[in-house]
Formats: structure tokens, C-alpha cells, sequence
């Protein structure tokens, strides 16, 4: 991570969360709610053997987020045609992009990306490398520093990651290396989200949980996500932080059995001034 990032990560001053407390003048009456969505992917290609970035946007653009967490995300691929995902989705849902290579892959990149409404300022964004044994894959959290109500609103720290899906031991370990590195003022608002591939109870789970609220447990009645077509089990999470800052207004797993084999999961919250 950068030195600037990690900087403002950890040693925001008190003013800077309490203006963030503060709402735009000219939404006063209004709540500052925020539409999150976190989606895998699967490089582009759907259950069909179709890369169909079209019907991604659409998915995407039917939800209307304003940040949105993409996993299993290729850059200049062999296997997509060198095609930048990021890129064109961003470029077909008119948001602004943000992708964090976790590693390389078939003559390009793969790993995660950020979508938001705002713009990503390149110095507010960054990669985190996380750790995994030889020979697992090697998996990142992209992070970013976003204003999702304009240049006048307050501004989180939004990230998008995906766990390793190999071992139980390595996702505990990249949960708590998560914690020790994206560590936020104790105020700082920030949102997690992404295919964790652990579930509600796990060590990994519980690592996350320690430092972050899980939005669809608050909401109520957790529902799966993954295979898409038939969903088993519930391992994509929007996290937020800190306690109380968020009330979860809808949490909803969507019905796309086709685009990938993960379910998006969308999650919509207002900001609580304290």
C-alpha cells in the first residue's frame, strides 16, 4: 500500500470524520443512502460459455449501485480476447473504474476492480497484495478512497476483495492481514465487500466479523449466493464500519443464473450522522 493511502487510512483528524458526519447543504432533508453491489464475475463468462459484457452492464445498471465490487475480474487476457474488463464495464455502466491485479494471468492480468458513480482519484486507490502459501493462487483487495455523494458529501473508504479458495488457514490468515493493514480511524466510515468463499461462523468469518458488521445478518434472514442457479451457500458480504454508522435499509441476493456462476448481491444503506 502506498505511504499516501496508508496515511489517510490511519491518521484522518477528528475534523475530517466530523465533516464527513455532515451532509451536502443541499440534501439536508434527504437521507445519504448508499447502493453497494458485489459481484464475481467469473472472468466475464457466463454459465452459458458466453462473454457477454453487455448483460453484465445491464445487471449492474439494473441494480443502479453507486460503488460495486467485481471479483474474478480479467485485464488483456488470452482467455477474454484482451479484453480490459474494468474498462468496458465501466465504460458500458458510465461508471468510473478502478482494477487491482492480484496476479498475472494468460498474457494479462487478473483480480479485482471498484466501479463508483464519483470519480477514483488515482492517488486515493491502491492495491494490497495478500498473502498465500506456495501454490495457492494469489488473491488482492482493491481500495479506494470515494466521495459516493459528490464533491460536497463525505467521503469512505471503499474496497472490493476475494479470498483464497483453497484454504481454510490462508483465508483466516488474508482476514486477519486485512485488519492489521486497511485499519481506519476509529470514526472512519468504510465498506468491505466481495467473495470472501468462507461462511457466517468460520475463523475467517469471525476475523472480518471483529472489526466489521455484516449488513445482511443486521438486516435479517442471510440468503445464499452461490451457484447461481440454485443458490447453496452465502459466501459474497457487503461489511461496513464502524458499528452504528449504517442502517441497512434492503439487502437483496438478485435472480442472475446465467451471467456468472455467482449471484450479485446488493446491499442499500443510509449513513447515520452521529
Amino acid at each position: 500500500m502506498t505511504r499516501s493511502l496508508l496515511l489517510l487510512l490511519t491518521c484522518l483528524l477528528p475534523l475530517t470524520a466530523c465533516c464527513a458526519a455532515a451532509p451536502p447543504a443541499e440534501s439536508t432533508d434527504e437521507p445519504l443512502r448508499l447502493r453497494v453491489l458485489t459481484y464475481n464475475i467469473h472472468h466475464g463468462e457466463g454459465e452459458d460459455g458466453v462473454f457477454d459484457y453487455n448483460r453484465l452492464a445491464d445487471i449492474i445498471k439494473l441494480a443502479g449501485p453507486d460503488l460495486v465490487a467485481l471479483q474474478e475480474v480479467d485485464r488483456a487476457t488470452g482467455r477474454s480476447s484482451g479484453v480490459d474488463q474494468a474498462a468496458k464495464l465501466g465504460e458500458l455502466t458510465g461508471m468510473y473504474h478502478y482494477f487491482a491485479e492480484a496476479m498475472p494471468y494468460d498474457g494479462g492480468g487478473y483480480g479485482e476492480a471498484i466501479l463508483s458513480k464519483t470519480p477514483i482519484q488515482p492517488e486515493l486507490a491502491d492495491t494490497i497484495a495478500l498473502r498465500a502459501e506456495r501454490n495457492q493462487e494469489p488473491r488482492a483487495v482493491a481500495v479506494a478512497e470515494v466521495r459516493p455523494w459528490g464533491d460536497d458529501g463525505p467521503s469512505i473508504v471503499f474496497a472490493g476483495t476475494h479470498l483464497c479458495h483453497q484454504s481454510a488457514k490462508t483465508r483466516l490468515n488474508q482476514a486477519k492481514q486485512i485488519n492489521d493493514e486497511l485499519v481506519l480511524h476509529p470514526t472512519r466510515r468504510g465498506i468491505i465487500a466481495g467473495d470472501f468463499n468462507f461462511t457466517e461462523g468460520t475463523d475467517a468469518y469471525n476475523e472480518i466479523a471483529r472489526r466489521w458488521t455484516d449488513t445482511a445478518l443486521i438486516f435479517g434472514d442471510p440468503q445464499p449466493t452461490i451457484p447461481s442457479d440454485s443458490p447453496r451457500r452465502r459466501i459474497d458480504f457487503v461489511f461496513a464500519r464502524p458499528a452504528g454508522a449504517w442502517d441497512v435499509i434492503d439487502v437483496q441476493v438478485l435472480d442472475e443464473p446465467v451471467a456468472s456462476d455467482h449471484a450479485p448481491v446488493l446491499v442499500v444503506l443510509d449513513l447515520v450522522s452521529p
